[in-house]
């Protein structure tokens, strides 16, 4: 028995062939590969013995050889193959263990070039695995150095590995070639549209590289199984690559819930703290510290918190969490928490606690959407204008504190469900409305809210899409909002623009819409 070993990652594979040889398998290696084992004493066959030819071309040329993939692909159970081997002097390979080049490590990089990536393309490695996988009948295919210990038992135990083993290997490495063979397309379609096209579009072909993370208990129902999938390359604002620092298991709605908060923290550069249930914000705020931020936040709307999620862009200190501590929370996002407050909030069993990276901002990234039978792919909306007087549309101009509360609000509109309305006061929201069918229904949601607490002046009104009629503005100037940031673009908007004249309240216009099915 011959096994043909070319590994990129080396871990373990000198005591993996040393096993191996010791069951009587002839070795054959290949470059760095078999110097190692050389140099740990075990017997190699150079792979230029097997082809009869050098590594030529600095290395990009040794194993895509007829007496390689001869010796791989052959049917033992072919008479035609088996005199073809004869008459070509091909003997068998029953074994192929190969981990290839380290591509998406070297893309990983941040200075890493052209030059760099397409060397780390590995071409015979793929070939072996794919012919090895594909005879995987009379040949065993080895990618993963996990396997290792197993094969090895197998192999003592019967002699060879079985034929269930050698056709879960086989489904291994394809899976293995065609993953890679993505990360160099994905890698080669960026590279296209960053530096050959003018305007970048979205490739016609996508590929989507995801490794399971989590099993989870069940999906949005009980009745439902999911999973959670990470991507290969961390990025910032991520529960994927968040580490939970205490508490229960994640659940799906959880983890949908968490993504969301995470993206309206995203928005904040000032102490920020936001609390989120079913993916829109109860309540926001910004304040000078994050003790504030959230008293402010707890305030917007003590019912609906009961069971959130809470986000803060600031290290949660033991203030922060004794105020916190009294209210059942389901999860606590930050970027750090002190060792004090992790004291205090850990002694609730089943609090989850999350620490995130939010070093940086994500400045581009693809969202997608699973419809049936296919999948909807965008840019994530991580453009938001800053609201400046001129903007205003109105003969009344928004005050300097009006204009704060106008950009807090257009920050946390963006991120409720359409059509979307927000009532917000010195930089904390008093008034959420979400998803209804019609925009007035929205604002009567958040005006009422807002009235609730008692506040019926002062406000300012933010909404995620145009005013299609001047109702909206009539009915914000009953429950005392003084001031409206919209996007604009309807063809009422001169009869919105003319009641807010009528009624002295302030309006800007943004030219951008925030829609969020």
């Amino acid at each position: 028995m011959r096994a043909l070993i070319s590994v990129s990652d080396k871990t373990g594979v000198a005591e993996f062939a040393r096993e191996l040889q010791k069951l009587g398998w002839e070795i054959i290696a290949t470059g760095g590969t078999m110097k190692l084992l050389q140099d740990k004493g075990i017997n190699v066959i150079n792979i230029s013995d097997v082809t009869g030819f050098p590594e030529i071309c600095d290395g990009r040329v040794k194993t895509l050889h007829p007496n390689v993939h001869g010796g791989l692909l052959a049917r033992r159970d072919d008479p035609n193959h088996l005199q073809a081997l004869k008459e070509n002097n091909i003997e068998f390979i029953d074994m192929v263990c190969v981990n290839l080049y380290p591509f998406r490590e070297t893309i990983a990089k941040p200075d890493v070039t052209m030059e760099d990536a397409i060397e780390n393309i590995d071409i015979g490695g793929p070939s072996m695995l794919r012919s090895a996988a594909k005879n995987y009948k009379d040949v065993t295919v080895v990618c993963d150095l996990q396997d290792y210990t197993h094969i090895i038992e197998e192999i003592r135990k019967n002699g060879n590995t079985t034929l269930e083993t050698r056709l879960q290997l086989s489904a291994k490495a394809f899976s293995h070639t065609a993953v890679y063979d993505s990360w160099i397309a994905t890698y080669l379609q960026n590279s296209v549209q960053t530096r050959l096209i003018a305007s970048p579009q979205m490739p016609e072909k996508i590929f989507l590289n995801y490794e399971l993370l989590q099993s989870l208990r069940y999906g949005e129902n009980p009745h439902q199984s999911a999973k959670f999938y990470k991507q290969d390359t961390p990025v910032p604002y991520s529960l994927a690559f968040a580490k939970q620092l205490h508490g229960k298991e994640l659940s799906y709605n959880n983890i949908q819930d968490a993504n969301a908060a995470l993206n309206i923290v995203m928005e904040f550069d000032e102490p920020f703290c936001v609390g989120l249930k079913h993916m829109n914000p109860c309540g926001a705020a910004v304040g000078k510290d994050t003790s504030e931020a959230w008293e402010k936040t707890y305030e917007a709307d003590k019912v609906s918190i009961f069971g959130g999620i809470v986000a803060f862009n600031r290290l949660v200190d033991e203030e922060t969490a004794i105020a916190m501590k009294p209210v059942f929370l389901e999860i606590v996002i930050a970027p750090e928490f002190t060792e004090e407050a992790l004291n205090v909030l850990t002694a609730k069993k089943n609090l989850r606690l999350l620490k995130v990276d939010m070093s940086e901002k994500i400045e581009k990234s693809q969202q997608i959407v699973s419809v049936n039978g296919g999948v909807l792919v965008q840019e994530l909306d991580t453009s938001t204008i800053k609201i400046t007087e001129n903007m205003a549309v109105t003969t009344k101009k928004p005050t300097a504190e009006q204009l704060n509360d106008m950009n807090f609000g257009w920050r946390i509109v963006k991120h409720v469900k359409s059509n979307a309305i927000v009532v917000v006061k010195n930089g904390c929201t008093i008034g959420v409305g979400a998803g209804q069918m019609n925009r007035i229904g929205s604002a009567e949601i958040a005006l009422k809210q807002a009235h609730e607490k008692g506040l019926t002046s002062g406000l300012v009104l933010a909404s995620d899409g145009f005013f299609p009629f001047d109702d909206t503005v009539i009915l914000a100037a009953q429950y005392g909002v003084e001031a409206i940031v919209q996007p604009g673009g309807s063809v009422q908007d001169d009869a919105s623009i003319t009641k807010a004249n009528e009624l002295g309240l302030a309006m800007a216009l943004t030219g951008m819409r925030h829609f969020k099915h």
